[in-house]
């Protein structure tokens, strides 16, 4: 149960008052239920799936498109450890439809099994292919942005740090929702909220333990003055919210450009809970920060 002192919006309903377990014995469970094609891709957008060298994706494109889009790279959360659930899918599809672009749904692999340079080198494989593809796959080479939930934000963040350090070509912008930046578990919210709800310091930290490596996460870099504008969105009551404040700060200083939306009576995963204002008017926000980046707002 979820402690009293925490003043969660009501529009959440069951989802403010429940925890998942990060048990090996559950995450094989879920992986198999979470291993069909999503009914939140259904109406308005197809979907396709591609491979390309280590990597398998769901490309997702309005069904009335004509001509070239842009394009948003999109890393789903779950702990590293996860598929991804129907709300990802369905956000994702808010996403194609709302700012007219294709999305790369990337299916990377999961931890335990594999640890977490493994699983960045295939999301960083699916960004150098989203360009290697373009032509074929009719997106604005100009216009590929990177996105990411959670840990999914994450690898965003991590793949937008290391493109043209690694020839790629950076990323237009980076959409990064209550994202996960920092191994070191220092922060105040990482100490004060260790029983939140959908997810929590205890939790946290069992999920480092499934996947962690010797890599300096994205809030340890020291120059991240390169990183592409940005929209960042944190959670109230969430153990996560102050590496994204952090990471915010730290990139308008070194002059990165960058709108941030610090969600309020929020918990980590709000987004589940599709018809609550809260949910609405963050999606709503996030569809206006893509679009203003593909030129359109």
């Amino acid at each position: 149960m979820v402690a009293k002192r925490y003043s969660i919006d009501k529009s959440f309903g069951l989802f403010s008052r429940v925890t998942p377990p990060l048990s090996r014995g559950v995450l094989m469970v879920a992986r198999a239920v979470l291993s069909v094609m999503p009914k939140g891709l259904r109406g308005g957008v197809r979907a396709r799936r591609v491979q390309g060298q280590n990597f398998r994706a769901l490309l997702i494109e309005p069904k009335d498109c004509a001509g070239t889009l842009p394009c948003l790279v999109y890393f789903h959360g779950g702990g590293f450890v996860f598929k991804a659930a129907g709300y990802h899918y369905r956000n994702t599809k808010n996403y194609c439809l709302g700012a007219r672009c294709k999305v790369l749904f990337v299916d990377y692999p999961l931890a335990p099994k594999h640890k977490l340079p493994q699983i960045s080198a295939v999301c960083m494989a699916a960004l150098r292919t989203v360009h290697l593809m373009a032509e074929e796959w009719r997106v604005d080479a100009d216009r590929i942005a990177v996105g990411g939930d959670s840990a999914g934000g994450y690898l965003a963040a991590e793949a937008a740090l290391q493109a043209q350090r690694q020839g790629v070509r950076k990323p237009c912008f980076a959409m990064l929702v209550y994202p996960v930046l920092d191994s070191r578990m220092n922060t105040a919210s990482m100490k004060a909220f260790i029983d939140t709800p959908m997810w929590n310091a205890r939790l946290n930290k069992k999920m480092w333990d499934y996947c962690r490596s010797p890599a300096l996460s994205p809030s340890e870099e020291d120059d991240v003055s390169g990183f592409p504008s940005a929209y960042i969105e944190t959670a109230q009551f969430d153990c996560l919210h102050d590496e994204g404040a952090i990471f915010v700060a730290r990139l308008i200083e070194q002059g990165v450009e960058v709108e941030y939306n610090s969600t309020a009576a929020t918990m980590h995963g709000f987004d589940i809970a599709k018809n609550s204002p809260v949910t609405k008017e963050a999606i709503k926000r996030r569809i206006a920060a893509l679009n203003a980046a593909f030129g359109k707002g």
